[in-house]
């Protein structure tokens, strides 16, 4: 057991909570895409079958694995043909968006939730729902500030793009490749400590306060 806690990135008795969130998060944000992406009217996502919650279309083995053991990972990206849209810009950033909005909403629902519960008092001798939904909430909080990060292949990164003029957005598309190999080197090297932790540290307490004290002023 000692031997396997070394490798992955949290406690051992959380993982089962961990999958399961994980499941729930990259399953919900990858659907977010491809719906929106469909209602502007690209079906190429519907069209390879990701217009779906069945997780194993939309999960990477390796990013989940990668997300237990070094604390980032991904899911299979959501194939989007601009060339749809009638109004590009627009519909990209909502597209784009969609993803990060349903884990917050997945965290918001966790709050309604867990609140609800603990205002009923069924948490009190419930360790695992209590686990899990705590779980759910700081995950899919973390999920949502980090896909807002302004780095590629992010989220945050497609809504820049789509907002900036058309000539530097040519060139945010072409240095894309290498924005990517830098936002590796901050993930994996000490330099996130001083770029992306700060960030963390500040806005994903802000969120969790701000939806602590709402929905305990409206249950508790």
């Amino acid at each position: 057991m000692d031997t396997l806690q070394s490798f992955l990135r949290f406690p051992l008795e959380e993982i089962p909570y961990v999958v399961v969130t994980l499941i729930i998060a990259f399953t919900l944000h990858e659907f977010a895409h491809a719906f929106v992406a469909y209602k502007f009217g690209d079906p190429t996502a519907q069209k390879q079958g990701r217009l779906t919650l069945n997780p194993a279309v939309h999960l990477d083995p390796l990013g989940t694995l990668l997300l237990l053991v070094a604390g980032f990972g991904w899911a299979r990206p959501v194939p989007v043909n601009r060339h749809y849209f009638k109004n590009p810009r627009l519909a990209g950033i909502l597209v784009s968006i969609a993803g990060p909005l349903s884990n917050l909403v997945i965290a918001v629902i966790g709050f309604m939730i867990f609140f609800g519960f603990a205002g009923a008092g069924i948490l009190q001798d419930n360790e695992y729902v209590f686990n899990f939904l705590q779980t759910l909430i700081e995950i899919n909080i973390i999920l949502f500030v980090f896909n807002l990060l302004p780095f590629p292949p992010l989220d945050g990164y497609r809504v820049l793009e789509d907002l900036a003029p058309d000539n530097i957005r040519a060139k945010m598309s072409q240095l894309e490749m290498y924005g990517s190999l830098i936002f590796l080197v901050l993930v994996i090297t000490p330099l996130g400590d001083y770029i992306i932790d700060p960030i963390f540290q500040t806005v994903i307490p802000q969120i969790y306060s701000v939806l602590t004290n709402f929905f305990s002023g409206i249950f508790l």
